[in-house]
């Protein structure tokens, strides 16, 4: 066991400081987190719009004019979340460099929209939503990174305009940013222009089918989750935020599914994924956090007989019930402690496995997209997710599982402290 652990934390160590000192991926995960209030409130009005059995108690004409009233809130913010991701990518990529981040974040949100298609069936001026939500999520990331770098690239080299002392310093950044500006869209000005002689005819159908296409496919499966799963779990058992490094990567290919769930739910249709952000949220995270946690508190307050089990449990409760398990992972610990490593990796593996044949045998519904609060307690979190019932018990299931993969780890381990705690 110790030479395995010792081969692991050789192996992950390196790789995790690496991925967290990334300044392309922390500026992917620091976008997402400016988007994620407004993600958050259209998803809100999202689920209100689509109350279950709302229909049948006001009619299908009262509930077709509800939803149109409330249909604006999710189309201005998850529809078009592109936009905002685009934005904070832009911002915090300039930011890192300390750079005059806000030019960054209008210069990648003017460069995807110079390479975006303005065309909707023959009506010229006109940009379709898909290209700004989850089929355009790709091409913005990328856009968005390129346009910083070309920005940043060309106030280093000097090409700016310097203002005279006494100019209102606002002016003065406007006219400085103005040559940077200009050379970085003027260059994705060429790239479109290259691109319309192309078979692909755009940035975004070449993006989508060589590259969107097969990571979506790929992250849908069942496969790429499990090694996500475990990768988290693994980051974790070595005290680092494994949540935050595995989701800097899998993010944009969970949150692009979740908006085509969302998408396919608003129209009545079958959801096209069962992974998506919520997928993982939900069924894995949102059950006491990562390692779905909530399951042990719960077995430490029925097998515990130790003091320091009693006290792990009651202080672990309270924020386990909201998904923060830190109290859990240092105090129980779970970092480093090689008799906690099996149900650690064990558990959200068997219940990503069984969430995801549950929801393919279509006994409870797919996520819809809609995005939950990490903070939402679990239940109501599953609820929410999957817009029904059924959501709430599958998570109450896999608590139970959870707690059973853990009953033997937790007996061992309370039985050790009780026995330290006789002898002093």
């Amino acid at each position: 066991m110790n030479k395995f652990m010792e081969m692991l934390e050789k192996f992950l160590m390196p790789v995790a400081d690496k991925l967290n000192n990334n300044r392309y991926l922390t500026a992917l995960r620091d976008g997402f987190m400016v988007a994620l209030p407004l993600i958050i409130f259209g998803s809100i009005f999202v689920v209100i719009a689509n109350l279950p059995f709302l229909d049948r108690l006001i009619g299908e004409e009262a509930f077709g004019t509800y939803q149109g009233a409330l249909s604006s809130a999710s189309n201005a913010t998850l529809t078009i979340m592109g936009l905002f991701v685009i934005i904070g990518i832009g911002y915090k990529l300039t930011q890192s460099y300390e750079g005059e981040a806000i030019y960054g974040g209008v210069a990648a949100l003017a460069a995807f929209l110079i390479l975006t298609p303005q065309v909707l069936e023959g009506v010229e001026g006109v940009i379709p939503t898909t290209s700004l939500g989850a089929q355009g999520m790709f091409v913005g990331i990328f856009t968005a990174f390129l346009a910083a770098e070309l920005y940043q690239y060309f106030t280093r080299k000097g090409f700016t305009i310097k203002m005279p002392e006494g100019v209102p310093s606002a002016v003065a950044r406007s006219f400085s940013a103005l040559i940077p500006m200009t050379f970085t869209l003027t260059t994705f000005l060429v790239v479109r222009i290259i691109f319309d002689i192309t078979r692909f005819e755009s940035v975004q159908d070449f993006i989508y089918t060589v590259v969107q296409a097969p990571l979506t496919a790929l992250g849908a499966g069942l496969p790429a989750t499990i090694v996500a799963v475990l990768l988290i779990q693994l980051f974790w058992f070595f005290g680092l935020h494994g949540q935050i490094i595995v989701n800097s990567v899998f993010d944009p290919i969970w949150y692009a599914l979740a908006n085509e769930n969302l998408l396919a739910f608003q129209d009545g249709e079958a959801l096209p994924h069962i992974v998506s952000k919520q997928f993982i949220d939900s069924f894995i995270v949102g059950m006491g956090g990562s390692g779905m946690t909530l399951a042990v508190i719960i077995g430490i307050f029925i097998i515990g007989k130790s003091r320091q089990m009693k006290e792990l449990g009651k202080l672990g409760a309270p924020a386990g019930i909201f998904n923060v398990n830190e109290p859990i992972i240092f105090g129980l610990p779970i970092i480093m402690n090689p008799l906690v490593l099996i149900p650690w990796l064990l558990a959200p593996v068997v219940v990503a496995i069984f969430t995801y044949f549950t929801m393919a045998a279509g006994i409870v519904p797919a996520p819809t997209g809609v995005i939950v609060p990490w903070t939402t307690p679990m239940i109501l979190n599953g609820a929410l997710a999957t817009n029904s019932w059924q959501g709430g018990v599958l998570q109450a299931i896999n608590l139970f599982i959870v707690l059973i993969i853990w009953w033997p780890f937790l007996r061992i381990m309370d039985k050790q402290f009780y026995e330290t705690e006789r002898k002093h």
